[in-house]
């Protein structure tokens, strides 16, 4: 099997690490599964093209992305594409689809699991057509995401920090909007502070990733607008994977979920696997099953 790892230098621990000589630890990790790998370095700028070329290559069958989750799931849409098989290393900051993998959290730790790993199948979704691995949220995250990136960090560490911060002004001022969502036959509308339609539905007693990703269905989870103390309430029990004993979020499995938002704001957005993106009036989510071909270790 011949493979092209696309390291995005600029990209979640791998800006810190020392990519020559971990180049060299995955190269030879390969090697010993009788794997061939090359290992492209890029800057985040030059990422999507540097993956569209390895995906164009006809005897390329494996793309190895490094990065963190918008750098997997840019990955993940052009290895679908182009029906090549994709593997994951976790560089970025919470790493939530290689945790449904599987994967060992520690780059160098998940060399040789990886390089071993046997192609899987693996579950993805679509909003409006573009592809995501973990999930399609509106409200609270979003509004994280854009508080959190318009402060200034440097490191992991001061990613997070500033992640806290958001937070804590969201607690205290959550988002509210209204929505209609259609899952499978199930109609309703109302007010919300968070939306959030999953790949496979949230595992239990762990972060919110799913403990499947072959599950064929969506989970379309939602929250009512809540005071403060309810607000930290359910954050924290969806991030202890408590999520099904907080009465104030719901979630379902549904095979496609139609959201539609009356009244959106013009600077409106969502997140596609953390990524902001402007949130469109109204979006169709689907899941297609074992659409994916992954290294599963």
């Amino acid at each position: 099997m011949r493979a092209v790892a696309i390291l995005n230098r600029d990209g979640g621990t791998l800006k810190t690490t020392d990519l020559d000589a971990y180049a060299e630890t995955l190269s030879a990790a390969f090697e010993r599964a009788d794997r061939s790998l090359e290992c492209r370095q890029v800057a985040g700028q030059k990422l999507i093209e540097a993956l569209e070329d390895a995906a164009g290559d006809r005897a390329v069958e494996l793309i190895v992305a490094g990065g963190g989750d918008g750098t997997i799931s840019a990955a993940a849409r052009i290895a679908w594409q182009a029906d090549k098989a994709l593997g994951v290393l976790p560089a970025g900051t919470m790493n939530l689809f290689a945790r449904a993998l599987g994967m060992p959290l520690d780059l160098e730790t998940a060399a040789t699991p990886l390089a071993h790993a046997p192609i899987s199948r693996s579950d993805l979704a679509t909003a409006n057509g573009e592809v995501f691995v973990h999930q399609f949220s509106v409200g609270m995250q979003p509004r994280v995401v854009r508080d959190r990136e318009a402060a200034e960090y440097y490191s992991r560490a001061g990613k997070m920090l500033a992640s806290l911060r958001a937070i804590a002004a969201m607690f205290r001022r959550p988002p509210s909007f209204p929505a209609h969502i259609v899952a499978d036959d199930h109609d309703e509308e109302g007010r919300y502070s968070l939306v959030v339609v999953a790949n496979n539905l949230y595992g239990e007693s762990h972060m919110p990733y799913p403990d499947t990703l072959k599950g064929g269905v969506l989970g379309i989870g939602r929250a009512p607008v809540l005071p403060p103390s309810a607000n930290l309430r359910m954050i924290a029990d969806l991030a202890a994977g408590e999520w099904r004993r907080n009465d104030d979020f719901e979630m379902h499995p549904a095979r496609s979920v139609s959201l539609h938002f009356p009244r959106l704001k013009h600077d409106a957005h969502a997140t596609v696997d953390g990524e902001l993106v402007p949130l469109k009036e109204t979006v169709e989510l689907k899941i297609h099953p074992g659409a994916l071909k992954v290294l599963k270790p």
